[in-house]
């Protein structure tokens, strides 16, 4: 979004709720709310419109705020202790995260899919004052022996008033804590500050601002006009809630513009075109593999997409045969991708509609409240076009890793610049364009998996001398883990099976090959996995 756009330049210009200014030596919105609370709140307008859609339950707004205001109660924590939430995808999930911010509490996000010794070592690493799970999260706690407070999402009130006085959260006081790994493998907890969210959330409604003054320009009508003429935004959520894009683009977002969140337990191609027919889906952000499983699967059983007018992708880039198989089944939906990490609080680039049609192959334009840049191994910044790793600094980055002040360091500096670990360039029109990854995750079906987590697993059998895991290019799943082990008396299942239960089952590989000798190393003595992967055809018999 350029700043001589007089688009854009109208939206943020002083004195609008999107204005633009120089705070605390960076670019911020003046006017945004000082606190995450007071920006949900906004959302109590939409009153009798549907708000959550979960299998034959449908709550609207009124009723999932009276239900927040009571949990909110229930919850008696003081401002700025953590609450941990560790559960599926659920009404319930959304529910606890309003009203821990309401009760002035941090929301501790926890991924629920992870084994009892898993969820227990998250859940212990922020000492939350107490954890909402659901039944099957609450009896996984259980089985680990943890031992602290534990309110069944089954407990939760119904309705009920929250009349306490909650003393407003100054920007910079923690709202959530979103867990990442890095090459470790070992789970950070991403500390995301009121500021953080709110400048995260903004940047995306001023993004779609600009998509609906643009069409109304584009078609010569009023805004006005095409307000009150589109169907509400429905989206569905197919995102971990735990995750950033869940939290932020498929469920906060939407709410605070009235929309409707349509929730799947988990994928399924063919339960995704009933909820897109019957619920008039208007937006799908998904990962390429479940946007191949919608147009094929659409295409197969002739179902009618064309509610859709609203398609985006990130974290991967979208395949040019994807883009174009888009166009033609629903020629007239607006597409868009973004990049961002869990540290930086969402996208700190996007492109959308014709920005994103100019150049493709980029993962996003750089925001206006976000600086990027590229620096080289030594840390100096290079000019346009080289590549590198991308450092990014704004009000959307993350205080840091909680209780982790070294790996903190590590990646953020003294003023500000958050190395993301990502290797690319960015083109002097402020296109980012993703070439590798520092970090050793592999990114498969939408799920982030990282290697070392795997590797550490892996090394927990006694039969193998030593392991490694990593991704291969996959049509479907963007890539697939695979892992190549020196081991003796130990089957591909046995191995698999392994991995899935003491890490979880999406981060088993899928293929596991077996070696006599020791894996290649490079000139520092680590694992060269780029021999691996040219080793991988003739170790596992795939052509």
């Amino acid at each position: 979004m350029a700043a001589a756009d007089p688009i854009f330049a109208a939206l943020t210009a002083p004195g609008t709720p999107f204005e633009i200014g120089e705070c605390g030596g960076m670019r911020q919105f003046v006017r945004a709310p000082a606190d995450l609370s007071s920006l949900i709140e906004s959302a109590r307008r939409h009153g009798a419109a549907t708000f959550i859609v979960e299998g034959d339950r449908r709550l609207s707004y009124d009723e999932a705020f009276a239900r927040r205001d009571a949990l909110a109660v229930m919850l008696a924590i003081a401002p700025g202790e953590r609450v941990a939430i560790c559960m599926r995808n659920r009404a319930e999930w959304m529910i606890a995260f309003l009203a821990v911010i309401r009760a002035g509490g941090v929301a501790v996000l926890v991924n629920s899919r992870g084994a009892p010794a898993e969820l227990r070592a998250a859940v212990e690493e922020c000492t939350p004052a107490l954890v909402l799970a659901d039944s099957e999260r609450a009896a996984l706690l259980t089985e680990a022996a943890y031992p602290g407070r534990v309110i069944d999402a089954r407990d939760f009130p119904s309705e009920g008033r929250f009349d306490r006085d909650v003393a407003p959260a100054a920007p910079d006081d923690p709202a959530a804590i979103l867990f990442t790994s890095g090459t470790t493998g070992r789970v950070k907890g991403a500390v995301l500050s009121h500021r953080n969210l709110i400048t995260g959330l903004m940047s995306v409604q001023l993004a779609g601002l600009m998509v609906l003054q643009n069409a109304a320009q584009q078609y010569g009508v009023p805004v006005e006009t095409i307000l009150a003429n589109r169907p509400q935004y429905a989206t569905l959520l197919v995102y971990p809630l735990f995750h950033i894009s869940g939290l932020g683009s498929a469920f906060l977002s939407p709410m605070l513009s009235g929309g409707k969140v349509v929730i799947m337990r988990r994928w399924d191609p063919e339960e995704a075109l009933q909820l897109i027919a019957a619920e008039r889906i208007t937006a799908l952000n998904g990962v390429p593999t479940m946007l191949w499983d919608v147009l094929n699967r659409a295409k197969i059983d002739a179902v009618d997409i064309s509610s859709l007018n609203n398609i985006g992708t990130g974290g991967q880039a979208l395949p040019i045969n994807l883009l174009e198989a888009v166009q033609a089944a629903v020629p007239n939906a607006f597409l868009g991708t973004g990049f961002g990490l869990t540290e930086t609080s969402g996208a700190v680039a996007m492109a959308l509609g014709a920005d994103f049609l100019r150049k493709r192959e980029a993962a996003g334009r750089v925001l206006e409240l976000a600086e990027a840049r590229v620096l080289d191994a030594a840390g100096a910044v290079l000019p346009p076009g080289a590549i590198g790793e991308i450092a990014v600094r704004g009000p959307m980055v993350m205080q840091g890793y909680w209780n982790r002040p070294e790996e903190t360091a590590a990646v953020l500096d003294a003023d500000g610049w958050f190395r993301t670990g990502d290797i690319g360039r960015i083109d002097e029109e402020g296109y980012i364009f993703i070439v590798d990854r520092k970090k050793d995750m592999v990114i498969s079906g939408g799920e982030n998996i990282y290697c070392a987590e795997v590797e550490r697993a892996l090394s927990e059998l006694p039969q193998v001398a030593e392991g490694a895991a990593f991704g291969l290019p996959d049509e479907r799943l963007g890539e697939r883990l695979v892992a190549v082990v020196l081991a003796a008396g130990l089957s591909e299942d046995q191995v698999r099976d392994h991995v899935a239960t003491t890490l979880a089952r999406y981060k088993a590989p899928v293929r596991v090959a077996f070696v006599r000798a020791p894996l290649p190393r490079n000139a520092v003595g680590k694992v060269d996995k780029i021999r691996l992967r040219a080793m991988w055809p003739d170790l596992s018999g795939e052509a």
